[in-house]
């Protein structure tokens, strides 16, 4: 009886981690491993041994400041533009208007095309020769015969380009989850500051907006951290090496160029700093955000 207890006493504590061992086996597998032997590598010089000569190397690469600024003009006016736009379709959608349901459907599209297929379709279209400039045409706005040659012209054309293409793939499911936090916003808020006499601009700046700060930051570090890993729309419409960013090294020196001697262990070097810089802006815009103020208010 007493042994029979004890065997109900130790399965019950053991089923939670006999059902969550399948998930944890499967990150150490196929997550934790290659990201152990990735920080291994970076710290492993060509012919063996420990060495943080990779680091020096990707420091006095050429193109590596000129990644670190392009990834930060990106990431600052990619999440910014992308944020106040989502925003503003969100409260729009919320509001229910005539049609509101297909507008969203049709608003939704760019986020259902995989990465691959948005950036064909815009080389497609950004050619002197692409759809664009044939749209354009017809509608008026180009004569027979002229061109605007997109793809042309200096890094912060370039970027501001990039920022656009990357801003309407993006912007839907931005929007999504900005709506899912509004439709999920209690009435009674902002109904108890309309009574007092709020109007819309008040009672959403000061009650609306305030309550709907988790979400926010949901939608701001999901943004972040993805706006720092662009490169293939970069590589898609301008190549390698013309508009260089820190992922798309990463994909430079694995891809690109295999046969160097020190190549694996830049493309290492390089994912490790990228995982670094993810890290602190996540951070950095919780802290500056108050996150962990809240968190640490609300375990007191």
């Amino acid at each position: 009886m007493v042994n029979a207890r004890k065997r109900n006493h130790f399965w019950k504590k053991a089923t939670p981690y006999l059902m969550i061992a399948p998930v944890i086996i499967y990150y150490a597998l196929f997550w934790l491993r290659p990201v152990l032997v990735l920080v291994f590598d970076s710290f492993t010089a060509a012919g063996g041994g420990f060495t943080f000569q990779n680091f020096a190397l990707v420091l006095q690469d050429p193109s590596f400041w000129p990644a670190v600024r392009n990834t930060t003009i990106i990431v600052v006016f990619s999440v910014t533009l992308e944020f106040i736009v989502a925003m503003l379709l969100a409260f729009l959608i919320n509001a229910k208007f005539p049609g509101s349901s297909a507008f969203l459907f049709i608003a939704m599209i760019p986020m259902a095309l995989p990465a691959m297929a948005v950036a064909a379709m815009w080389q497609t279209g950004l050619t002197a020769h692409g759809w664009l400039n044939s749209l354009l045409y017809y509608l008026g706005f180009l004569e027979q015969g002229q061109k605007i040659y997109y793809l042309t012209g200096s890094d912060v054309k370039n970027l501001i380009l990039i920022i656009l293409v990357d801003a309407w793939t993006v912007i839907p499911s931005v929007m999504i989850i900005l709506l899912a936090g509004l439709q999920n916003f209690p009435e009674e808020a902002k109904e108890a500051g309309y009574l007092f006499g709020g109007n819309v601009w008040t009672v959403t700046r000061r009650i609306t907006l305030p309550m709907l700060k988790p979400t926010i930051q949901t939608a701001v570090i999901l943004r972040l951290i993805a706006a720092i890993q662009i490169w293939l729309i970069i590589v898609m419409l301008f190549g390698f090496n013309r508009l260089p960013a820190l992922v798309e090294r990463v994909v430079y020196y694995t891809d690109q160029v295999p046969g160097l001697t020190y190549s694996y262990q830049l493309a290492a070097s390089y994912t490790i700093l990228v995982s670094v810089v993810v890290t602190i802006a996540a951070l950095a815009f919780l802290q500056v955000s108050g996150a962990f103020k809240r968190n640490a208010g609300d375990i007191r």
